[in-house]
């Protein structure tokens, strides 16, 4: 089996660990770096967060390096009403065995994938795009080599979940968003539209918990307090994972439809930052450089990740 190399750009954050805990046991994927940006929590959060995770995982081989601090231009600003504090939610923070690898996450990301052929390796984006945005400035051959990059960020029909029209990672830097949209590398797009479509219910987050490793126990234990979130913030029952899609898409392309679009990102009005314009249309578009997940078979996703998980 052929596995598709990968590297996750994330922040760490409750669905950020669901995610990493399939990318880290999953065979489909060779997990060649993490690198950590300031989102749902600071760097030095998200950093630790994501060592903790591999510590987990018992995948220490797997290099973490942190990468950006901040925005491109805006103020950091976090997520903790949805992740915790600590951006794991109920899980006490511990200090990590093994530290963070040399190396700016910026650089992570071009020397892993300029250094295997052009195409091979995949990026997973699943906070702000500043990691991308500032390697694409540094290499501007990385638009090129890059494989899929599968970012969860974005709104259509769903609407926000910061603001009216906007989705958080895309909110947090929409000038690092805009300058990914616009660098030619090959984005899909998982907007709010698909991820509210896979839910963690109790039976999904049982199923996960009656594994019983530390890796599922983990990921059950994000999902719960997602749950409490959902209830007590949103005022809904299940809540969606929404960056488990973009590594599961990786893993298992199968389980999802995309949809040819152009995607751009709203930078000037404070009302509507980081809103997300998709066109579908190729005549108004003049180009459909872009791909937006339209549906996941969520019963599908949990399965692959209970799988990878045993």
């Amino acid at each position: 089996m052929t596995r598709q190399a990968l590297i996750i750009d994330c922040d760490p954050g409750v669905d950020d660990a669901v995610a990493l805990m399939l990318a880290f046991a999953s065979r489909e994927l060779e997990l060649l770096a993490v690198t950590t940006v300031g989102g749902n929590a600071p760097l030095a959060k998200t950093a630790r967060n994501a060592r903790m995770l591999r510590q987990i995982a018992g995948r220490e081989d797997v290099p973490v390096h942190a990468g950006a601090d901040r925005p491109l231009r805006r103020k950091p600003t976090g997520a903790g009403e949805f992740h915790g504090e600590e951006g794991l939610g109920f899980m006490a923070p511990f200090p990590p065995k093994t530290a963070l690898a040399d190396g700016h996450g910026v650089d992570a990301i071009i020397n892993r994938v300029m250094e295997r052929e052009a195409g091979m390796v995949g990026l997973a984006v699943l906070g702000p795009m500043t990691n991308l945005a500032l390697a694409l400035r540094k290499e501007p051959m990385l638009a090129q080599r890059l494989g899929p990059v599968a970012i969860m960020g974005g709104a259509r029909s769903e609407g926000g979940n910061i603001t009216a029209s906007a989705e958080y990672n895309v909110w947090a830097d929409p000038e690092a968003a805009d300058e990914v949209l616009r660098s030619g590398c090959d984005v899909v797009l998982f907007g709010l539209d698909v991820t509210h479509q896979v839910r963690a219910t109790d039976s999904r987050i049982a199923a996960i918990a009656g594994i019983g490793s530390p890796s599922a126990d983990t990921a059950a234990a994000m999902m719960r307090f997602s749950e409490k979130v959902e209830r007590d913030i949103v005022g809904g029952e299940a809540p969606p994972v929404h960056d488990l899609l973009p590594v599961a898409w990786l893993a298992r392309p199968q389980l999802f439809r995309t949809k040819d679009c152009r995607v751009a990102v709203e930078t000037d009005s404070e009302l509507t930052r980081g809103h997300t314009a998709v066109e579908f249309r190729e005549t108004v578009a003049r180009g459909l450089p872009h791909r937006w997940v339209t549906h996941a078979d969520a019963d599908g996703v949990f399965e692959l990740l209970a799988e990878a998980l045993a």
